[in-house]
């Protein structure tokens, strides 16, 4: 079998887009998936991370298709021939950029559409005509509800990481869009994973598809170093710095397990002096775009971030990945590490351990069928242990003072706090002085033998009790704040 691109039978417009990106040799799931994919079969095709999966199916698709190219203005010229469907923002942009540099000497066209961002650009694109159509499926239904996408003239369809989508509740929205295409068409699925889900929906919607395996399923590049450190829950921001100064590592991927640590984590590393961005969900589009594009040109260093952007996004020569909190899936950790060591280069994959995490260590044993050592991480004398401290204290207590939400918490633990508790608390155990005490104010109150009824009292006449019941209690007497005035005479009247 073939495995340059000068000898496989690619169009000339494809075959240039090819030399001009440099591709001379075709890696394994090229080599084996392209040839199929051309003969219009179905395939499921599983590849480690970073094997060039995107080529892979691109190329013969887009080879296929130019017996529809033209350069008619009419939309109606132009359907929807072929839909690649991703499970990320990031991965869908990525993916469409590919598409248009393989498809940049023929005449068709290609776009893009994914959330976050406003749909009206995605609608003008979409009504001038598009053969080859990228989407995540939550906003490609948008565009189905509001009649801007048309899929009844789809050919090809490929499910790009669809055990991701599957994770992340997708399987509902891929069927309403499956539903809407036609029922003779080609379907191709790649995935590094395979997981039951996987293989059911294949039975599902792909017919009699081949199946290639160019390595074992769930297995991590030979390319990539796995190192398991053990490290408490204070202690791993001070072996990422470790770790990057013994082995002299630029750049790296932080992957966390939530947005809220994704956020905290950065800002406690830019405040130690390193280079930072966050990538999570919370984060507006532009901004993950821009995040991704400053890393991408080595403007930051570390690039902390959740799985969102462990799939299949492709940054070349990225040294190093930590997976800051283990993943809660192991399939994830294929997907983590898979950031680093991509077409062949080498990388190092670095876990920290605590003493929490011996159930999901024990899922990726089982899942890549590799035993685990965890190694204990010696750390230099000059480590600046007092800033990372101070950095630890800030993020338990989420002092951070560009966090309206936090910026309060230690004025609300001193409001909690009594004075001398806070006092001793800022003069490490400084005791003050005991306060004398005038005896006089500690004496109980003594009535005045010298004491006499007011005098407004005094002056009141008792009210007669001649005929009144013993049980009525007499009125209480009351000061007069102001003194009666003598009633008004009437005026006399004149005969």
């Amino acid at each position: 079998m073939t495995s340059s691109f000068s000898n496989l039978s690619l169009a000339e417009p494809l075959a240039r887009a090819v030399a001009e990106m440099g591709y001379e040799s075709m890696t394994p799931i090229q080599a084996q998936a392209i040839p199929v994919v051309l003969t219009g079969q179905d395939v499921m095709g599983a590849a480690q991370t970073g094997t060039g999966k995107t080529a892979a199916f691109s190329l013969p698709l887009l080879q296929r298709l130019l017996k529809h190219e033209n350069t008619s203005t009419s939309p109606a010229r132009h359907p929807v021939r072929a839909l690649v469907l991703l499970p990320t923002r990031e991965l869908a942009d990525q993916v469409a950029q590919q598409i248009a540099l393989y498809a940049k000497h023929t005449k068709l066209r290609s776009t893009v559409v994914f959330g976050g961002m406003d749909m009206k650009p995605q609608t003008i694109e979409l009504k001038k005509g598009v053969e080859v159509l990228v989407a995540t499926p939550g906003r490609l239904l948008d565009h189905i509800e509001a009649k801007n996408a048309v899929l009844n003239q789809v050919e090809y369809v490929v499910l790009d990481e669809a055990d991701r989508m599957l994770d992340i509740g997708f399987l509902p929205d891929l069927q309403r869009i499956l539903s809407y295409l036609p029922k003779q068409r080609t379907t191709l699925l790649f995935s590094a994973t395979f997981s039951p889900e996987i293989k059911r929906l294949a039975s599902s919607y792909l017919q009699n598809p081949i199946t290639i395996e160019v390595a074992r399923p769930n297995e991590t590049a030979s390319t990539v170093e796995q190192r398991f450190y053990s490290a408490g829950d204070d202690d791993k921001r001070r072996a990422i710095h470790q770790v990057l100064k013994t082995r002299g590592i630029k750049q790296a991927f932080i992957f966390v397990n939530s947005k809220l640590g994704c956020g905290r984590l950065a800002r406690s590393l830019e405040r130690e002096g390193l280079k930072t961005a966050a990538l999570h969900g919370d984060k507006s589009q532009d901004e993950r775009l821009k995040a991704l594009e400053a890393f991408k040109q080595g403007e930051v260093d570390l690039l902390v971030c959740t799985d969102v952007a462990a799939r299949g996004l492709d940054i070349k020569d990225v040294p190093a990945v930590f997976n800051f909190d283990v993943p809660f899936n192991a399939e994830d950790y294929v997907h983590r590490i898979g950031r680093t060591g991509r077409a062949g280069a080498s990388g190092l994959a670095v876990t920290l351990v605590s003493g929490s995490d011996a159930r999901l260590v024990g899922d990726i044993e089982k899942l890549i069928k590799k035993k685990i050592e965890l190694e204990a991480l010696e750390y230099d004398e000059d480590q600046p242990k007092e800033r990372i401290n101070d950095g630890r204290r800030a993020w338990r207590e989420g002092a951070d003072s560009n966090d309206p939400r936090s910026a309060g918490s230690a004025h609300r633990r001193e409001a909690r706090e009594p004075r001398e508790g806070r006092d001793n608390r800022e003069h490490r155990g400084f005791r003050p002085a005991a306060v004398s005490r005038d005896p006089f104010f500690a004496k109980p109150y003594e009535p005045s033998a010298t004491d006499t009824a007011p005098a407004w009292e005094a002056a009141a006449k008792a009210p007669a009790r001649s005929g009144v019941s013993a049980n009525i209690k007499p009125k209480r007497k009351v000061a007069a704040l102001f003194k009666a005035s003598a009633p008004a005479a009437e005026p006399s009247s004149q005969s």
